[in-house]
């Protein structure tokens, strides 16, 4: 089987602040690294190429510093590398990007499996892949946790609210990951990424993947983000110890106090 993994280079979110004139985030000097859920979603189809002796293709849109993540790809055990960077691109919603997306899937050729992560955590909008999906005309199964292959049967184990469910479908499909508590997300020697130098790596613009220039950027988005802001700070909560009469009548005080009850 082809395997496709999206993957894609956010801000760690832990060290990202916010312009609180522009409403902006402040992205000079913010460390950038792989989305973690697309990190699971690699390792997930590269235990599938090690098991099955499947092909797996790492796909990025980015900057030219996104080559990084499509190069811990190929670092960790992916055989092709492609990263789609044009400035026509920027700017691309969800929409926009997902159709990018498969238009680079259509031009890698034949595609069994796409993997990519639940969702991005710079934006947590989880849209992208089943985009992706609807415009290949593709089944999906999303927030899997697991995903086995037995024959022509793919097998994924899905969580749902309460619990889980196991799904069974067969080639093509893509599918979402997301994160177990098991998960240790696994990184290269030296000598791996040395090698992974001399293994296939494109770079791909619009016109390379025939995308219509009025589904890319800010043009072909029907969404945008008019600003990004905080929310309020709340008053600092009210912290103290006890039991009995005492502390009820404590908390009763301070609900009156803040008008959640009557006098």
């Amino acid at each position: 089987m082809n395997i496709v993994v999206c993957v894609k280079q956010v801000p760690d979110t832990t060290e990202v602040k916010i312009n609180p004139e522009t409403g902006t985030l402040i992205r000079t000097g913010v460390p950038s690294i792989i989305n973690p859920y697309d990190h699971f979603a690699l390792q997930t189809a590269l235990e599938l190429k090690k098991k099955h002796d499947f092909r797996v293709t790492v796909v990025s849109m980015g900057p030219p510093q996104a080559r990084s993540v499509v190069q811990l790809g190929l670092a960790l055990g992916a055989d092709e590398g492609v990263l789609l960077s044009d400035m026509a691109f920027a700017g691309s919603d969800t929409w926009a990007t997902s159709y990018a997306l498969s238009r680079a899937v259509k031009k890698i050729g034949k595609t069994d499996m796409i993997f990519c992560g639940m969702q991005a955590i710079d934006g947590d909008t989880a849209q992208t892949g089943p985009a992706i999906a609807q415009h290949l005309g593709m089944a999906q199964i999303t927030f899997c946790e697991t995903v086995e292959v037995d024959g022509r049967r793919i097998i994924a184990r899905k969580q749902i609210d309460g619990g889980h469910e196991i799904m069974e479908c067969r080639a093509p499909v893509l599918l979402t990951m997301i994160m177990h508590n098991e998960y240790t997300p696994g990184y290269p020697s030296f000598l791996a990424v040395h090698g992974s130098l001399a293994k296939p790596y494109h770079v791909w613009n619009a016109e390379d993947i025939g995308a219509e220039a009025q589904y890319l950027g800010l043009k072909g988005s029907p969404t945008q983000v008019n600003r990004i802001y905080p929310p309020a700070q709340r008053e600092k909560a009210e912290m103290f110890s006890g039991s009995g009469p005492a502390a009820a009548e404590r908390i009763l005080k301070i609900m009156r106090k803040e008008h959640f009850i009557g006098e």
